[in-house]
């Protein structure tokens, strides 16, 4: 089977259960650039992370392209999508939520803005944090366009973010890293 099929050469793309829509459409921009996140999550792995942010970054990982299915489905077959399967869940945005007040609880994080770069699993957690912040700013330009197809994608993006933060901060303290303030401490 080849790689290449050739009908995106005219610059269009095929959405999920068929349809298809310019390559520059906002919604493959959101789905695009949360694919730029799982292989920013991916880097983050590679760089090595603590068993806990391990298994919490593959599932979510996963969850991103529950999403992108989410978002690749023309809205005359969103009724095809299953829960967790293609479809964004409030179960998964209050999972993450779960989450964050769990980790933060063991490890609260700074008072102060930090900079990226304590470790290189950390490293490519910020990486992933600042890539999805993207993605949520161009749901929120589909959402005001009347593009988005469930309002809880937006709320699972925004929680993924936060989360992203919490997993550097808490690979970090973990591996005894204290992060740097993006301000010099005196």
């Amino acid at each position: 089977m080849k790689i290449y099929t050739k009908k995106g050469d005219d610059g269009s793309t095929g959405l999920l259960y068929g349809g298809r829509v310019p390559k520059d459409d906002i919604r493959t921009d959101v789905y695009g650039t949360i694919d730029e996140t799982v292989s920013a999550l991916g880097v983050a792995r590679a760089g090595g992370l603590v068993k806990r942010v391990e298994d919490i970054v593959v599932r979510l990982q996963r969850e991103m392209f529950v999403c992108g299915a989410h978002l690749a489905t023309a809205e005359a077959n969103q009724s095809k999508l299953q829960a967790g399967v293609s479809r964004v869940t409030p179960e998964m945005t209050a999972e993450a939520e779960r989450e964050i007040d769990e980790l933060t609880s063991e490890h609260p994080l700074p008072q102060e803005f930090i900079l990226p770069g304590g470790t290189p699993g950390s490293a490519g957690l910020d990486l992933a944090r600042s890539t999805i912040r993207r993605a949520e700013r161009r749901a929120v330009t589909m959402e005001s366009e009347g593009l988005m197809p469930d309002p809880e994608i937006l709320r699972w993006l925004n929680r993924v973010s936060d989360l992203l933060f919490v997993l550097a901060r808490y690979h970090e303290a973990a591996r005894g890293v204290r992060a740097e303030p993006s301000r010099e401490r005196e």
